[in-house]
């Protein structure tokens, strides 16, 4: 039997250490980094020794080796081409331990495991909806999870003990637990995350072969736009390859919708603009105020509306950090954060989102202090 350990503190931890992650990228760097701040025994594995050791240094967790304790929980965190393999290898190697993975697609990892005849009652998918556009243990951070949804996918065998132990698990990293089928996982993930990436990067890929004067155009919907577009190619190949059925099916509808706004385009008719294409390109815009007023808000609740503040920040170190401390100041809390700035130009514009009720007086108060307000 494993040798257990569950540290208490002020507030509890659920998991059960110690704690072995095969995997030390973005997201198993990060799972490491907050277990250990928790107290737990972390351990590390990577087919490549310098990204465990990397992830190590910045306070991760120690390397696995031979003599190491026996694991009471594996989290598989490597790309979702080999995840399944090392699942079923972990079952096998750690007969006494709970495995979960956190890669992205569930139901094609869910069928090799069966299909090799593992056990499934101590096999329970899982995967944290977290990330950044920059993946790899250098881009690792201790509250990547923080108030972010978890999913937890078990299957028809797996334990209640397992799925409880998942539960604990993103509760302590700081998540919002959920529990879906495979099916209706890979179904939503290709909606919410997958098809956006893929519509990024190709929106992205236009800017290849724009003109400069073009690009010097650029503002923040663009970026906010093409945000994700730098991500890792190899590893979003591998996340869309797996799960392609549903990809394909929320890609296809996309495309239907364009090709409505595309036909008007290249039709508008005698009059310019025409009745159709106007109508087209209105409705097309207001599906799409429908479909973002859906998105759910802040920690997961309901959409909420939010006044902005826009503030003139010079491009000097340290500014912003003052922002922050003079808002800090007013007791006003921040609920949302976008900064933009202009090629060429000495200073950004901080987009403060706050609540309606208390953006004239966050105004108000920054101008006493010397803050120079932007008119919206």
């Amino acid at each position: 039997m494993a040798n257990t350990h569950s540290p208490l503190s002020g507030n509890q931890v659920g998991t059960t250490g110690p704690v072995l992650i095969i995997g030390a990228g973005l997201l198993g760097a990060s799972l490491g980094m907050r277990l250990s701040k928790l107290g737990l025994p972390v351990f590390l594995r990577d087919i490549y020794p310098v990204v465990s050791a990397l992830a190590c240094d910045m306070g991760a967790g120690n390397t696995w080796e031979e003599n190491s304790p026996e694991p009471a929980l594996v989290v598989v965190a490597t790309p979702p081409d080999v995840a399944a393999d090392q699942v079923i290898a972990a079952l096998k190697e750690f007969p006494d331990a709970l495995v979960t993975d956190v890669a992205s697609v569930k139901s094609v990892i869910l069928e090799e495991v069966s299909q090799a005849g593992a056990d499934l009652t101590r096999y329970v998918g899982s995967h944290p909806m977290a990330g950044r556009e920059r993946s790899g243990t250098a881009f690792a951070r201790e509250d990547l999870f923080e108030s972010r949804p978890w999913v937890i996918v078990p299957n028809e065998k797996t334990s209640p003990g397992a799925v409880l132990a998942m539960r604990s698990l993103a509760l302590d990293v700081g998540s919002l637990p959920l529990q879906l089928d495979a099916e209706t996982h890979d179904q939503s993930v290709a909606l919410v995350s997958h098809v956006p990436q893929l519509v990024s990067s190709l929106l992205a890929a236009q800017l290849a072969k724009a003109m400069p004067q073009s690009l010097g155009l650029a503002g923040q919907g663009l970026r906010d736009t093409t945000r994700i577009a730098s991500s890792d190619p190899a590893l979003w190949a591998a996340i869309i390859a797996g799960n392609a059925e549903h990809v394909a099916k929320v890609l296809r509808g996309f495309s239907d919708d364009m090709q409505q706004v595309l036909h008007a385009l290249e039709h508008p008719g005698a009059v310019i603009p025409s009745p159709s294409l106007v109508g087209a390109v209105t409705l097309a815009m207001r599906q799409g105020n429908l479909g973002v007023a859906r998105i759910p808000g802040k920690h997961g609740g309901a959409p909420r509306r939010y006044q902005e503040v826009m503030v003139k920040v010079p491009d000097e170190p340290g500014t912003l950090g003052q922002l922050f401390q003079a808002v800090g100041d007013t007791g006003i809390n921040i609920e949302d954060l976008e900064l933009e700035h202009s090629p060429g130009a000495a200073f950004g514009i901080a987009r403060l989102a706050i609540e309606p009720n208390s953006a004239a007086l966050l105004a108000e108060k920054l101008e006493i202090k010397g803050w120079e307000i932007v008119a919206s």
